[in-house]
């Protein structure tokens, strides 16, 4: 499959996965602007400082959100993504700001970067795709508020169950520690509600 195909086939993809129907015309310019990154477990899509100009949708792979203490090698993780999930740096997107936080893979990873600047001008002769920009951006605000409601309201087991119910993979296929950090516990206390979970299910 070449390239341009390849484009077609993430961006129907992409609308298929928020549920909006876009024209064949609409379909072929998101595709034209999708930017592939084929990256190795460990390498960075966004440093810090970098100003973040492009959404991203992962094919294949598993991309963590994070800070980094400076002067450290202690990584705090904001949010895990992966096949499916699009990754959105909001304040550094949207403000054109350097960017507080990292974005790097935890497996090798197929990303696709779609330029905010070039898809705003895409809506603005095509209303189909400024349905497409409201469904991602809807979605991601449903994403962080239903976060900050599970971290206010439920103890750890249930933040973990909640995870395991609904993100699967993250648990399957992240390192101990990084799934931790989001869910806002300790390594040792993720690993002792595992271990209580396990014993239950058993």
């Amino acid at each position: 499959m070449n390239l341009n195909d390849k484009r077609k086939e993430i961006a129907h993809m992409i609308v298929e996965s928020y549920n909006v129907s876009l024209s064949i015309e609409s379909i072929h310019s998101l595709a034209l602007l999708l930017e592939p990154h084929r990256l190795l477990r460990g390498q960075s899509l966004i440093q810090l400082g970098e100003v973040c100009r492009s959404m991203f949708y992962v094919e294949r792979g598993l991309v963590m959100q994070h800070y980094s203490k400076e002067g450290h090698t202690h990584r705090i993780v904001e949010h895990i993504s992966h096949e499916g999930d699009m990754v959105i740096n909001i304040e550094s997107l949207f403000n054109g700001e350097s960017s507080k936080l990292e974005i790097s893979t935890l497996e090798p990873s197929l990303i696709w970067g779609i330029p905010y600047k070039e898809i705003i001008a895409l809506a603005s002769k095509s209303f189909d795709v400024c349905r497409l920009i409201f469904a991602i951006q809807q979605r991601s605000l449903i994403i962080s508020q239903k976060k900050a409601d599970i971290l206010r309201f439920e103890s750890a087991k249930e933040r973990y169950l909640r995870t395991l119910k609904d993100n699967p993979e993250i648990i399957r296929r992240s390192p101990l520690h990084y799934v931790a950090s989001p869910l806002q516990m300790s390594p040792e206390t993720l690993s002792r509600v595992r271990t209580q979970v396990a014993a239950i299910s058993n």
